[in-house]
């Protein structure tokens, strides 16, 4: 049976009008009639025609999710599958759909096709280096803009992150009361809020325990598998090396990991090693990996919510919204002693 908005309506005892508004989220309809509506839509597997409605509304109902990262590190890292299914779920129930921009050429501006042609109604931005092509595409756009994650230079955008410098803190404190002291960090990028404010915990847990900032046991990474690989090989070759080392993602554990067996150390006996994100993998390791767990479907869920907010509400009506969800540390194998 092919269902129809009249059919929508009629189960929800509203006009077709008012279910027509629901459907294109329309700001100004009564909560409790919003909620019959789309208990109807989910009750029918309702699926509006969305390029009637796009034509009808202007409407594309569209937002783009904007990574300016390499291809291959979408792939390769669970952090950004797990964060686009969050994005999408809200969207799903929202009935918006959702194209993904990736920077194909990482030495140009990633930014430069997004929302020119009009299509796009808003777009979130994760990881985002913060350079010169973020701040002009930030100065000159007119679409709705959320970012996940902090964006330092532009704090007029509303934003959802997670407690990166605490959560980086209590792996170093955790790490101290194992009877580590000389611990090591593989630093994120520095040219991201995420991968400084998760150095900046290491330095705090460090200088509150009354142990030197050492530059030899830091290395920056970039939160892939190959940089934890490469800088794990740096610091074996400091005399002594380090006796613990905190890597700011999983996938740079990962690569620490490896890196420390190809030599014929062993995690934890000779080296202690912690994580960040809590991503699938760091149970399925051997041994299980600890780690600071971040909730990265709700990062995005959170994210989708604020921007498709801004979306169907004037902006003007909406404060800047800046969320900060809670960190939490997740005790394994790799730092037992």
């Amino acid at each position: 049976m092919h269902i129809t908005l009249d059919e929508i309506a009629r189960r929800a005892g509203v006009s077709r009008s008012t279910a027509s508004r629901v459907i294109n989220n329309h700001p100004h309809v009564n909560p409790a009639v919003r909620e019959r509506v789309w208990q109807a839509i989910r009750e029918t597997n309702y699926q509006p025609n969305l390029p009637a409605r796009s034509l009808a509304s202007r409407r594309s109902q569209v937002i783009g999710i904007i990574i300016p990262q390499p291809i291959h590190t979408l792939f390769a890292d669970p952090y950004f599958p797990l964060l686009i299914e969050g994005i999408a779920q809200v969207c799903n129930e929202r009935q918006f759909s959702i194209m993904l921009e990736l920077a194909t050429n990482p030495t140009g501006d990633p930014y430069r096709h997004i929302g020119r042609q009009g299509f796009l109604e808003g777009a979130i931005v994760a990881s985002a280096i913060e350079d010169h092509f973020l701040s002009q595409w930030l100065a000159q756009e007119s679409i709705p803009v959320v970012s996940i994650g902090r964006i330092s230079t532009h704090p007029a955008i509303p934003y959802v992150d997670v407690d990166n410098r605490q959560g980086a803190r209590m792996m170093i404190e955790h790490l101290l009361r194992c009877g580590y002291r000389r611990i090591a960090t593989i630093t994120g990028p520095m040219n991201i809020v995420a991968g400084r404010d998760r150095f900046a915990g290491y330095c705090d847990a460090l200088d509150a325990a009354g142990l030197p900032l050492l530059p030899e046991l830091i290395v920056e990474g970039n939160f892939s598998e190959q940089s934890g690989f490469s800088a794990m090989q740096s610091l074996l070759q400091r005399e002594p090396r380090p006796d613990a080392v905190f890597a700011a993602s999983d996938m740079m554990a990962l690569g620490a990991f490896k890196a420390l067996r190809a030599v014929g150390l062993s995690v934890p006996d000779d080296i202690g090693l912690g994580g960040f994100d809590d991503i699938p993998l760091a149970a399925a390791m051997t041994p299980t990996l600890t780690t600071v767990r971040q909730p990265i479907n709700e990062l995005g869920q959170t994210a989708a919510r604020l921007l498709l907010d801004r979306i169907t509400t004037a902006a003007r009506d909406l404060a800047v919204e800046r969320v900060i969800l809670p960190t939490t540390l997740v005790i394994r194998e790799s730092c037992v002693r």
